[in-house]
Order: structure tokens, then sequence, then C-alpha cells
């Protein structure tokens, strides 16, 4: 039978298709989950009046699509497994590892649903997922499958590698605080021989001055003296 899809249906077509589908599937599932409604010639006239509202809205998916087909191309998501002899792996990589992968490597949010690995990841290496974004758009990523255990201690080195930077900037942060200190320590020795060296001159002109008084004193009671 013929419907109206009400959002996109994959492998059928999006808002607004007519498509024909089988009489079960459409009564049993698209009509009660409201992917699509019967085409009737009622519904087929409302379909018409919604057509430009319809139009904007797709345009508006398709440019949502194209940017997130943008961001995930070329991507490469990294999957740590447990891998057994000869490199193959203990079960197989699933869609729910990649896009959690993805969430936080990339920072990017897909439906796992959306995600096609063209039969079971099962073996380390590189592999290729395709993403079904909307409709036709979909993007290629790579899929990188280690060791475990080699990624932990990839881990564990970088770990290392990361503390031993911090020590040694912890290192050069109290070297470079000793010598402020000591070259604060130097500019105050050399102020308190500056004052030093100034209150000595000041005394020395004091002493000076109070001895040319006490020779002005006798000269003038010299005089005084001989006068009388």
């Amino acid at each position: 039978m013929k419907v109206i899809l009400l959002q996109e249906l994959r492998g059928k077509g999006g808002e607004g298709d007519i498509v024909e589908v089988a009489t079960g599937y459409a009564v049993n599932y698209l009509f009660p989950k409201k992917i699509a409604i019967e085409a009737s010639r009622g519904n087929l006239k409302q379909l018409e009046l919604r057509r430009h509202n319809i139009e904007k809205r797709e345009a508006a998916r398709l440019d949502t699509a194209d940017k997130l087909l943008a961001a995930l191309e070329g991507k490469v998501v990294r999957i740590p497994a447990k891998v057994g002899e000869e490199g193959q792996l203990f079960g197989s990589v699933t869609t729910t590892q990649i896009a959690e992968a993805l969430s936080t490597l990339h920072d990017i949010e897909v439906d796992r649903k959306s995600i096609d690995l063209h039969g079971l990841i099962k073996t380390v290496g590189e592999h290729t997922a395709v993403i079904s974004i909307y409709r036709d758009v979909k993007a290629t990523i790579q899929v990188l499958v280690v060791d475990e255990s080699a990624a932990i201690e990839e881990t564990d080195e970088a770990a290392s590698e990361a503390e031993d930077n911090d020590t040694a900037s912890s290192e050069a942060e109290e070297a470079e605080a000793e010598q402020s200190t000591a070259e604060n320590s130097e500019a105050v020795d050399a102020a308190d021989a500056d004052v030093a060296e100034t209150v000595d001159a000041v005394e020395a002109d004091a002493v000076e001055a109070v001895d040319a008084v006490e020779a002005a004193a006798d000269v003038a009671a010299e005089t005084d003296a001989e006068q009388a």
C-alpha cells in the first residue's frame, strides 16, 4: 500500500515522501509509531498544503547533515580490545564502542544504529565504518583496533612522562624562586650599605659642625678676655 512518510524511514525516504510498503508493515509498525499515514485522498490534499513547510524543514535537516558530515570525515577512533593469538580479538568491536569513542575523542554524538561496520571487526588493525547521517548523506571514518595491554602500557608511559615533566617544572620553579630570593637579599644588603654610608657621612658632617662651633666659641672667649 502507499503511505505518506511523516519522518525519515531509512532506505525509503523522508518527510512528505509517498512510498509503497507492505500493508502489514504499515498497519502494525508505521502507523502506530506515527512514522507514516495512509496516502488517502484527504491526506494527500493535506500534504500539498503542508508542502512548503516540509521543504523548509528538509533544507534545515540537510544543512545539519552536511555539517555533521564535515565534522566526521577523516576522523579516526582508537578502540583498545583484548587480543588473542595472531591478532584475533576475544569477541568483536561493537557499534556502541565506536559511538562512545567518537563522543570521547572528538566530542561528536552519533546514534550507534547509524554505524555500519560491513560485518564484524574481530582483528587488530585499521578498519572502515560508514555512518548514515540523513538519507543519502554518509560519512566514512577509520577504526583503529589496538591491543588493550599495549594501550595500557602507552597510557602508563604517558602518565610517567607527564609526571617527570611536572617534577622538572617544579624544580625549575624552585630554582627560579631561590635565585629571586638571593637577588632580593643582595639588593637589601646593598641598600643597607648605602644607608650606613649615608649615616656615617651625616655623623661626620655633624662632628665637623660641632667642632667649628666650639672653635668659634673659644675665639670669642679669648677676644672678650683681651678686651677686659
